[in-house]
């Protein structure tokens, strides 16, 4: 096997994006063949010994794909220097996993939690565009003009203009409005940020799909592993030729 850059072997490993594998080499926690090593050096991963905070990195991994129902409190980043529980305390698998698709503290609902590097940067990448849908309540009733915004694109407090979204009112309740959303980008905390910036104050955020993925009858704190069918339609649904597509199968 040819020499490649150690991130692009350590996101296939499962320790993530290669952003977040980039940041395990920024921060000198990782080695090849015993040697602290830089941003942009390569390795052989077939006779190369590569450890992460002095753990060889396995060879072959077998690929886990588990849907989880984040609920508030946790964290979706993995900082084990960070006070806060992570998702990765609700699962307990020593496998070290990436969070796709991370939500706020104060949001709840689906994530996936995968060592499939390669699928999980193709599911967060945002020049894929690939879909992700919410159930929000927003403490107020909204008119057809916030909703219109909404729909075209917000120009944000930075002049960013968010992409056009899927908005429908879903039901009414007596103290604000339940919407489904749905995005092709994912921006931090995005949807509460469009919602204070036309006048829908957000109250609760909860994911229902990635992509071909469901959240299902999971109750928060609860995961379970993927079907077989489940992962195909993923894999199929991240294929080249379905980029920029929002095909869900």
């Amino acid at each position: 096997m040819a020499e490649e850059r150690v991130q692009k072997i350590l996101a296939a490993a499962g320790y993530g994006s290669r952003r977040a594998s980039e940041k395990l080499i920024e921060a000198g926690r990782v080695k090849v063949n015993g040697r602290v090593i830089h941003l942009g050096d390569q390795a052989d991963a077939s006779r190369d010994s590569i450890s992460v905070d002095g753990k060889l990195i396995r060879k072959t991994i077998q690929k886990i794909y588990i849907a989880l129902n984040k609920p508030k409190g946790y964290l979706s980043d993995i900082d084990l220097n960070h006070p806060r529980p992570t998702v990765n305390d609700l699962i307990g698998i020593p496998e070290p996993l990436f969070a796709v698709g991370r939500l706020d503290l104060e949001s709840e609902g689906l994530i996936l939690m995968t060592n499939d590097g390669k699928m999980a940067n193709r599911l967060t990448h945002p020049r894929f565009e690939h879909e992700k849908e919410y159930e929000v309540f927003v403490v107020t009733e909204p008119d057809a003009e916030q909703l219109a915004i909404w729909r075209r694109g917000v120009v944000m407090e930075d002049g960013y203009r968010t992409l056009p979204a899927k908005v429908e009112v879903m039901n009414n309740a007596n103290n604000g409005t339940w919407l489904r959303i749905i995005l092709k980008e994912g921006k931090k905390r995005q949807i509460r940020k469009v919602g204070s910036r036309i006048g829908l104050p957000v109250g609760k955020i909860k994911r229902v799909r990635i992509g071909t993925l469901k959240l299902g009858i999971l109750r928060p704190g609860e995961w379970r592993y993927l079907t077989d069918y489940e992962v195909k339609k993923l894999l199929e649904y991240t294929s080249p030729k379905n980029e920029k597509t929002g095909k869900t199968h």
